[in-house]
């Protein structure tokens, strides 16, 4: 994977085929659709409750800690454990696995790049019916990375920075303030740039290139020394 800067982030199903049998690994699909799982899915795979990992009361933001716990476990990730997310919404739900479980202090975390449709469009195993039950595993949520995270303070100290980048990464009618998306105010945010999310992955699913990336994310302003916040 010669084409990304960081291709330890990632997997591709050749590898995956490879390693399907390998103890310590744990593969969830950050699944919309139960019944497509069903239908067909990596063998040994797991099934996430639900997509975003986001919390039971602040239905808007991650999980807290001991609702993560709880979710990640569900699925038989412990904190020995590699784990591999895929989906199949052009990698944005199994990116959200990835984020979530660095933002608890767990980086051995990879995601299929491709999803789904690279794993099912070259024949590799497919397995039917429910997902296997989790053994019993512990999963203990490191301190949160503040590292990877923005918050609304963060956010409006960066409307003015100059060093900063504002990146919405919704689709054009939310940004433009044409949808609201069941949110109570339209629009973005005060100097805010545009640029929407799946256009940085191609037809095929796989993240495209560092190359098109960075001749996308160059029109926003972004350089590899900006400060970027995302929404």
């Amino acid at each position: 994977m010669a084409e990304y800067a960081n291709p330890d982030l990632l997997v591709e199903a050749d590898w995956l085929t490879e390693h399907l049998n390998d103890p310590g690994l744990v593969i969830v699909e950050m699944a919309q659709d139960f019944a497509e799982f069903d239908a067909g899915h990596i063998p040994g795979a797991r099934i996430g409750p639900d997509p975003q990992i986001k919390g039971s009361v602040g239905k808007r933001l991650v999980a807290p800690a001991e609702e993560a716990k709880a979710w990640l476990e569900s699925v038989g990730i412990g904190s020995d454990k590699l784990v591999v997310g895929y989906d199949r919404s052009r990698n944005r739900d199994a990116s959200r696995l990835w984020w979530v479980l660095n933002y608890y202090g767990h980086s051995d975390v990879k995601v299929l790049n491709g999803g789904w449709e690279q794993w099912s469009a070259g024949r590799h195993p497919v397995a039917t019916g429910p997902a296997e039950a989790a053994g019993s595993v512990t999963f203990t949520p490191k301190p949160v990375n503040h590292d990877i995270e923005s918050t609304v303070d963060k956010l409006k100290s960066a409307i003015d920075n100059s060093d900063a980048v504002i990146w919405d990464i919704r689709g054009k009618d939310e940004f433009d303030g044409e949808n609201d998306r069941g949110n109570r105010r339209k629009g973005h945010v005060p100097g805010a740039v545009h640029l929407e999310w799946a256009e940085l992955v191609g037809e095929d699913h796989r993240f495209k290139p560092v190359d098109e990336l960075w001749a996308l994310v160059g029109k926003l302003g972004i350089t590899p020394e900006s400060e970027v916040h995302i929404y």
